[in-house]
């Protein structure tokens, strides 16, 4: 061989080299990568663990506790069926008509009215008109004259017409829905002492005084009615 082929050889020489030092700096390149890959993967399943280790009801740091339920009776949202109520036992009615009279007097130029009292249940003093029940075959006109001559011990005669009032009670468990007739009646005689034991007292008031006397509004409206005829 001559001295003219040797740079060649030694040219090719040096090329190899160089070609083998690519290929292991690739190698190592290559070799650290995937060190670096597997580093990588590694720390996600060390962080992946990690966040087992802190979920509710794990131990560890930082762990927050699972709540418990309950072994008891399980309560349900939906309410239960509301009970029937119960029907109160209905109260026997029983109606009642009954008549009675505004009795009036003047006196030096003043109306007076008559007023029965009598004790209420409670026994308590209440003022009122005489009135009573219209027996068999009595007109209420004449059922009025009698309630106030039993009642008052007065006698009077109907002038006029005064209407109703109509109110209920309750006695001895019976339901009472009573209707009273009143009429304007104009005292004629008779004496206060010759009346019942029913009433307690018999007094005249002035017409003003007996609108404010008077214990039911029923009959205070009854009284107005009358006061209007008077004046």
């Amino acid at each position: 061989m001559g001295e003219a082929d040797q740079p060649r050889k030694s040219d090719g020489a040096a090329a190899g080299g160089a070609k083998r030092r690519r290929r292991r700096r690739t190698r190592r390149a290559s070799a650290q990568k995937s060190e670096k890959q597997i580093g990588q993967e590694q720390g996600k399943k060390s962080d992946g663990a990690a966040a087992v280790a802190r979920k509710p009801g794990t131990s560890g740091r930082g762990a927050t506790a699972t709540p418990v339920r309950s072994k008891g009776k399980r309560t349900s949202s939906k309410r239960k069926p509301a009970k029937p109520r119960r029907k109160a036992p209905a109260v026997p009615t029983k109606r009642e008509i009954s008549a009675g009279g505004v009795v009036y007097r003047r006196s030096d130029d003043e109306i007076e009215i008559v007023l029965a009292s009598r004790r209420t249940r409670r026994g308590q003093l209440a003022w009122g008109l005489a009135k009573g029940g219209i027996e068999d075959e009595e007109s209420t006109e004449d059922a009025a004259i009698r309630e106030v001559r039993e009642e008052t011990g007065l006698l009077a005669e109907i002038e006029a017409s005064l209407g109703e009032t109509r109110y209920f009670y309750v006695w001895e468990n019976v339901r009472i829905r009573k209707t009273v007739h009143f009429f304007l009646m104009r005292h004629t005689g008779g004496d206060i002492d010759d009346r019942d034991d029913e009433m307690e007292e018999i007094r005249w008031f002035p017409l003003e005084r007996a609108l404010k006397r008077a214990a039911y509004r029923g009959e205070r409206d009854v009284l107005i009615r009358a006061a209007e005829l008077l004046r």
